[in-house]
C-alpha cells in the first residue's frame, strides 16, 4: 500500500476524518497495512493490547465472551466496517491494558495497524492535535460503551 493510499484511508476513517493534511501525513508514517482472512481474529479478549486498527475494507465484529455462572457464550458488541476504528485505546494513556473483547473478521478484511504508543508520541509533540484526538476518543468511547450496554441488555 502506497503512502498516499494510507493517507486517504485515514482521511476516510471515522476517527481521523477532517484532520489537517500535515497531521494525516505524520500519522500515516506510523501505520502499516495488514490483511486478515474471514474467520481470523485481529485480536482476542484477554490478550495484551497495544495497537489501534482502522478498517480499510471488510467487516469486523467486536465480541465479548461471557460467563454467567452456568451459562457461557459471547455477545456481539458492534459490527464495524470501512472507516471504523477499534483497538486498545489505553495505550494512548501510556498504560498497559488487557483487551476486554475480541475482534473477528466476518470476511476478508484489510486494516491499518498503528501502535498506540507511537500515536501518543505524535500527540504529545503536537498538543493541539493531541487534544483534538483525545476529544474524538471520548465521543468514540461513549458510543462504544452505549453499544456494549445495549448488547448486554439482550442477554
Amino acid at each position: 500500500m502506497e503512502p498516499l493510499e494510507i493517507e486517504q484511508a485515514l482521511l476516510n476513517s471515522e476517527f481521523f476524518k477532517g484532520l489537517e493534511p500535515s497531521d494525516i501525513q505524520n500519522i500515516a508514517r506510523i501505520c502499516h497495512p495488514r490483511t486478515y482472512r474471514a474467520g481470523e481474529y485481529v485480536f482476542q479478549q484477554g490478550d495484551f493490547g497495544e495497537h489501534l486498527y482502522i478498517i480499510i475494507e471488510g467487516q469486523v465484529f467486536l465480541e465479548r465472551a461471557m460467563n454467567l455462572g452456568g451459562r457461557k457464550g459471547s455477545v456481539t458488541l458492534a459490527a464495524l466496517g470501512k472507516g471504523r476504528v477499534l483497538g486498545c485505546w489505553s495505550t494512548l494513556l501510556d498504560e498497559p491494558h488487557i483487551l476486554m473483547s475480541s475482534a473477528s473478521c466476518q470476511r476478508s478484511s484489510q486494516v491499518l495497524v498503528l501502535k498506540g504508543a507511537d500515536l501518543r508520541n505524535v500527540m504529545t509533540r503536537d498538543t493541539k492535535l493531541g487534544f483534538n484526538l483525545l476529544e474524538r476518543l471520548c465521543f468514540l468511547l461513549r458510543d462504544r460503551i452505549q453499544a456494549a450496554y445495549g448488547a448486554l441488555e439482550k442477554i
